[in-house]
């Protein structure tokens, strides 16, 4: 079987690391393509991936159709070529539409029932959309997901990350930080270039957290490109930290996770590291789930995250337990069915 897999942010490399090695593992044929963005390109190196670069992110809404337009031109070009049985993604735009429009069954992994415009354009063409439990499915409904194809899940998305994890204790020691308090914080800014929060890459929501906490813990930010960068590289007490590295034993290091995004809050919540949302955006339905759980804090307002993050380093309380079901097999159970083929025993 042929398997066409689509990555178009970096967190989806990490998602489907485990996917792509057990396909491998069955002897089945997998095309990787990724987007040029973020760290995709240096996270599929490291893991040593072979995969096909292919398209790039607009910033704009006109630059975004047009990447849009032009990677699904110059993907459909490939994909007539190389006839996969089957596709599978998370939150790709082009694939879904590729698919469709060459009647190839694929596999939608969503997590972001706020991402409309996304959400529109994909999933009415999906043949199997998987989501957790935590989204309503009348927000999918809206948009055109088809309810007979929508198959649930208890946890989020990142739960998968962690299916091989092994923390290394001395992380700090590996990436030679220089850390002069004796409580460390980790600090990742928002999204700015998304398409679904509007917001300036050159600033960061976080910047008044940091001219506080900074005089209390170490702050190791972790910027998502080099704008973000620029804004926090001249603070005495702030490390920045270029991945690719090993964000989750980073996270679990770590006596806090302040987040101004999803991802990175979500799997710091599931390493039992405190996590303060500050996402500037409406609140995802995946976050709730851990906010309910007492795994996550959500504020918007400096001084109550700075308050809050004085509290939470000093009760740092690991004690709640996570259940979820094995979103890994879900998965790989879906492909081959919708593929219409066996799973190999």
């Amino acid at each position: 079987m042929k398997i066409w897999i689509d990555l178009t942010n970096a967190p989806h490399v990490r998602f489907f690391k485990n996917i792509i090695e057990y396909f491998q593992d069955q002897g089945e044929e997998v095309i990787i393509t990724g987007r040029k963005f973020g760290d995709i390109h240096n996270l599929m190196d490291l893991f040593g991936f072979e995969f096909i670069s292919m398209g790039k992110h607009g910033v704009t809404l006109g630059q975004k159709l047009e990447e849009s337009t032009l990677r699904a031109h110059e993907l459909s070009k490939l994909i007539i070529k190389e006839k996969p049985d089957v596709a599978i993604s998370k939150h790709s735009i082009e694939l879904p539409r590729v698919t469709f429009g060459l009647n190839i069954p694929s596999v939608y992994v969503l997590d972001n029932e706020h991402a409309l415009a996304a959400n529109k354009l994909t999933l009415p063409l999906c043949n199997r959309i998987i989501m957790p439990q935590a989204i309503d499915m009348w927000t999918l409904l809206r948009v055109g997901a088809d309810p007979n194809k929508i198959i649930s899940y208890k946890g989020t998305s990142e739960i998968i990350h962690f299916k091989n994890f092994e923390y290394n204790e001395n992380i700090f020691e590996d990436l030679s930080l220089d850390l002069k308090k004796e409580k460390t914080i980790l600090m990742r800014p928002e999204p700015s270039l998304a398409s679904y929060l509007d917001a300036d890459c050159r600033k960061s929501v976080l910047t008044p957290v940091v001219d506080v906490l900074e005089q209390h813990a170490n702050i190791l930010v972790i910027p998502r490109f080099k704008e973000q960068e620029e804004i926090f590289k001249d603070y005495n007490n702030v490390t920045i930290i270029k991945p690719p590295v090993d964000t989750f034993s980073l996270m679990k290091k770590c006596d806090l996770m302040i987040g101004a995004g999803g991802t990175m809050n979500r799997e710091a919540a599931i390493v039992g590291t405190p996590v303060i949302s500050c996402y500037p955006g409406q609140t995802l339905s995946v976050d709730k789930f851990y906010i309910d759980q007492n795994l996550m804090f959500r504020s918007n307002d400096a001084e109550e995250i700075i308050n809050m993050a004085l509290r939470l380093m000093i009760n740092k309380d690991s004690s709640n337990k996570l259940e979820t079901d094995n979103l890994f097999e879900m998965i790989i159970d879906n492909v081959y069915d919708v593929a219409g083929k066996n799973r190999p025993l």
